[in-house]
């Protein structure tokens, strides 16, 4: 493994004494500066592996090097070593309050020189093995995470096709309506995580839907108002579903589904919330479903076109739709239109 060991003296015969003492070490390497602020410069930017410094030296002491050397990012571990000719003992009290590991005497003894810098370099080789081991656990977690989170999604996706099967609506449906919603939460600014979120747990939207007779869920015809009392319970089921789930994504599904039919305006169902009483998911997704369903044939209805279903859903602006997310939906069109083209229903489920 090879080190980099900084060394600061304002005498140059001290650097060059210390740099021939450092070829001694295998896969060791020197950086020289004869004035400290410049060292503390070159710091900012790079990761020595040990610091040998001097004490007095002029416009910084040694003591002040390593107490702004600690304060750098990612330098607090890093082993120093002070040199210097006081053998006052409060300046090497000084010294280790400020971060030094250790001490030399000048003038310099390679006999003591050589074990104390070997032992330094031991401990910073064990530093770095440490770190490495440490990335690499890390990405052997994320790694797993990521397959959980892939497993989960594809778990909720079959989840959500339960509908696919009650329902006129399709899988296609189930994705576009999805990526939908993560182009509303991107351009409402959300993160990379919350929009993976809403992505993932958008699709189990109207899971509650399996709990509808299927003389109500298949009626060509328009509901009566019974029947709609009927379908208006799905929002519930489906929460009731996926209510109690530990997992996070689960249980932004169960506000999914709780609350994509809510209207800004208070119109909606299933508990009648006004504005920013309804949930954000619940807002994003309202948008991205209505406009799925206006662009799709059902056995009821035949499918709109692009620009009479973007004058509904800006008609409803306001009532029926948060006005931040209809301007978020509308915002990058040709990624609504590529989406739309990338998740096509199959023709026999059409």
């Amino acid at each position: 493994m090879p080190f980099n060991v900084l060394v600061i003296d304002d005498n140059r015969a001290n650097l060059m004494l210390i740099q021939h003492l450092l070829l001694k070490h295998p896969d060791c390497t020197s950086t020289l500066f004869q004035i400290p602020l410049e060292a503390f410069e070159w710091c900012r930017s790079e990761v020595p592996d040990l610091v040998i410094v001097d004490y007095m030296m002029p416009g910084m002491d040694g003591i002040e090097f390593i107490r702004r050397f600690r304060q750098l990012e990612g330098k607090s571990d890093i082993p120093i070593l002070m040199v210097t000719a006081d053998t006052n003992m409060d300046v090497r009290y000084q010294a280790l309050e400020s971060g030094s590991n250790d001490f030399l005497t000048k003038p310099i003894n390679k006999s003591e020189f050589q074990p104390r810098v070997k032992n330094m370099l031991a401990l910073r080789h064990a530093q770095k093995m440490l770190a490495d081991r440490a990335a690499l656990l890390h990405e052997e977690v994320r790694k797993a995470t990521c397959n959980l989170h892939k497993q989960e999604r594809e778990t909720i996706f079959r989840l959500s096709k339960l509908a696919e099967y009650r329902d006129p609506e399709t899988g296609a449906h189930i994705l576009r309506m999805a990526h939908y919603s993560g182009h509303i939460a991107k351009n409402l600014g959300l993160s990379e995580e919350e929009q993976a979120l809403i992505v993932g747990a958008a699709p189990m939207h109207d899971i509650g839907k399996v709990g509808i007779p299927d003389q109500i869920l298949l009626k060509p015809g328009k509901l009566d108002p019974g029947e709609f009392e009927q379908i208006k319970k799905h929002p519930e089921i489906g929460h009731d579903i996926l209510k109690n789930s530990p997992s996070g994504m689960m249980q932004a599904g169960a506000t999914i589904a709780l609350t994509h039919h809510e209207k800004f305006d208070g119109t909606g169902y299933p508990s009648g919330l006004k504005g920013e009483e309804i949930p954000l998911y619940g807002r994003i997704t309202a948008v991205a479903d209505v406009f799925d369903a206006l662009t799709t044939e059902r056995p009821y209805k035949k499918a709109f076109d692009n620009e009479t279903a973007m004058e509904i859903i800006k008609k409803g602006d306001g009532s029926h739709f948060d006005p931040a997310c209809v301007k978020a939906f509308f915002q990058d069109w040709d990624s609504i239109l590529r989406i739309k083209n990338s998740f096509v229903d199959d023709a026999n489920n059409a």
